[in-house]
């Protein structure tokens, strides 16, 4: 055997007659996939950093098909492997007229649910849906979508501080932190980790999966503001670890998103497919430019599976950071090329639409209106000497959603409203966001100001689902639980006031209490209909199944 699979294959974007498969090797070959032992897709490996990998499209299959694949590197069968626990991994293909299922989280720690760690962070709800899923096959449409932090780079585990640590002693690199992740050879492990485990793997290789970067990903708070950015250009390291971030993103995570047409015509791919050599200069001035630019990129991606419609949304690469007043869309969380591509995507026609941002759009109400109060200072509402005090609040207490975005969160509820009055094409029967985040998961019901409020229209809703493994620590889940009361709820009101901040396009409704253990979301649609549900591992040894813990008409 001349090479190995390294990592993968990752089943990806899912269309009509098209599947994407996605693979790492560890050596130069020429890759198949085999579909039901007939339909072929051969691509030879790329190499990116001494890294070889293959993208791997397998046209002409029929809509709405479930069938088996195979992945051979050269003539060596490599997938499935041999003795494997589990089902064979399948090809799934969109069919219009199909229900819906999306599988959503957020917040992912590899922790191989060792003794050590179930006591720490709790069941891996990644590996536990594996287990589900192998018991329980899904008839129609599937997709997972994994909304940030697929990977920590700044936050690593035992198994990565001592990679990065024989790697500092190595290159004798004393300027470079010892317990993060900077070079591409460490983001490329720091991914290993996260997507070896047996369990994840098959997951991973048998439901169609998008995903999208949030801050740790990248670093800790990334893109929070522009203050934020010049403390990070001080650092020697920055450069070269922002760069490989985003450079590793599109190859692990972003290039797998886009449907073949929309890989044909990405300026990236093109170069890396046509370099005959190491595609890493080309890889490096692209991210590097993404960071330098950020207008200059699309990351966010669009989906339509069956009669949903999926928006995932980049609100952190793209942010604009503008510091004086930002009601003239010189900070917003998604740049102005973000949002002229929501709008255009953001209309009515189909039954469902979803909007996938890492961040949630409804917090709970003290702390959206802490974050815009929070935001109006910074800009000087109160004038220059308290600027400085609520930058450093900013940056302390995670103030960075849609709410300390008040431009954006106006444009996005503005039209919501418009979608829902169908003033942009057919009304849906809902608009949800779907999120993670915050390590705590919720539903929030909401309409806008302007709705006639009679519960036949468009409904809309924000699913927050967070995390899939990690922890909330006891001081903050105590801070959501108070935010919560009237009492908060009200001296947040007052201050978004005093700095002259507008009532919200949308009201809402906490429905469910914060829930702070680990969970994987789900919606289900069929025809006009949509639920919810929260799954969980409360107990159990680290074979558990997942056990619904709420379940909800939207």
């Amino acid at each position: 055997m001349t090479a190995s699979l390294r990592l993968g294959p990752l089943l990806r974007h899912p269309g009509p007659t098209t599947a994407t498969v996605w693979v790492e090797t560890d050596a130069p070959c020429l890759v198949r996939v085999v579909v039901d032992g007939d339909v072929t897709a051969a691509e030879r490996t790329f190499t990116v950093h001494g890294h070889h990998y293959a993208v791997c499209t397998v046209e002409g299959l029929p809509s709405g098909s479930v069938l088996p694949y195979e992945v051979f590197l050269d003539e060596d069968r490599v997938w499935p492997e041999p003795d494997s626990p589990f089902p064979p991994s399948t090809v799934r293909t969109v069919h219009p007229d199909a229900p819906t299922r999306l599988l959503y989280g957020s917040c992912h720690t590899p922790t191989g649910d060792t003794p050590e760690s179930m006591v720490r962070y709790g069941h891996d709800m990644l590996r536990a849906t594996a287990r589900r899923l192998a018991r329980e096959p899904v008839e129609g449409n599937l997709a997972l979508l994994l909304i940030g932090d697929q990977v920590y780079a700044d936050e690593v585990q035992d198994s990565m501080l001592g990679f990065l640590r024989r790697a500092r002693e190595r290159d004798g690199d004393e300027d470079t932190p010892v317990d993060e992740v900077v070079h591409y050879d460490e983001y490329a492990e720091l991914y290993q980790q996260a997507w070896s485990d047996p369990q994840v793997r098959w997951l991973l290789s048998t439901v169609p999966t998008l995903m999208v970067f949030d801050d740790h990903d990248i670093r800790d708070d990334w893109n929070t503001s522009a203050a934020w950015r010049r403390a990070m250009d001080e650092h020697p390291w920055w450069h070269t670890r922002v760069t490989n971030g985003l450079g590793t993103y599109w190859v692990y995570q972003h290039m797998g998103n886009l449907s073949p047409e929309d890989r044909e015509k990405d300026p990236l791919w093109t170069a890396v497919r046509a370099c005959e050599g190491d595609a890493a200069d080309a890889v490096d001035a692209f991210a590097w430019r993404a960071h330098t630019e950020p207008s200059g990129y699309q990351w966010g991606h669009h989906h339509d599976i069956g009669s949903v419609r999926v928006l995932v949304a980049d609100t952190r690469c793209s942010r604009a950071l503008g510091e004086g007043d930002p009601s003239d869309g010189s900070r917003s969380i998604l740049g102005p090329q973000g949002h002229d591509w929501l709008d255009g995507h953001l209309t009515g026609g189909p039954d469902h639409v979803v909007i996938a941002s890492t961040v949630p759009v409804l917090l709970p109400h003290a702390v959206h209106d802490l974050e815009s109060w929070n935001e109006a200072v910074c800009a000087g509402a109160w004038g220059r000497w308290p600027r400085e005090l609520a930058e450093k609040l900013r940056q302390d207490v995670d103030l960075e959603h849609w709410a300390a975005f008040r431009y954006s969160f106006r444009r996005l509820s503005d039209a919501v409203g418009e979608v829902s009055r169908g003033e942009r094409g057919p009304a849906p029967a809902t608009v949800l966001f779907l999120s993670g985040d915050v390590h705590f998961s919720y539903l929030a019901r909401a309409e806008h100001r302007d709705s006639a409020g009679d519960g036949d229209g468009t409904r809309t809703a924000q699913l927050v689902s967070s995390p899939l493994c990690n922890q909330a620590p006891t001081g903050m889940q105590r801070m959501v639980h108070l935010s919560l009361s009237w009492p908060l709820r009200l001296v947040g009101r007052a201050l978004a006031r005093l700095a002259r901040v507008p009532e919200s396009g949308l009201r809402w409704t906490m429905e469910s209490t914060p829930y702070f253990g680990n969970t994987i979301g789900e919606v289900s649609f069929e025809d006009r209909e949509a639920r919810a549900s929260w799954y969980h591992c409360p107990e159990g040894a680290a074979d558990a199944l997942p056990r619904v813990r709420l379940r909800t008409r939207i």
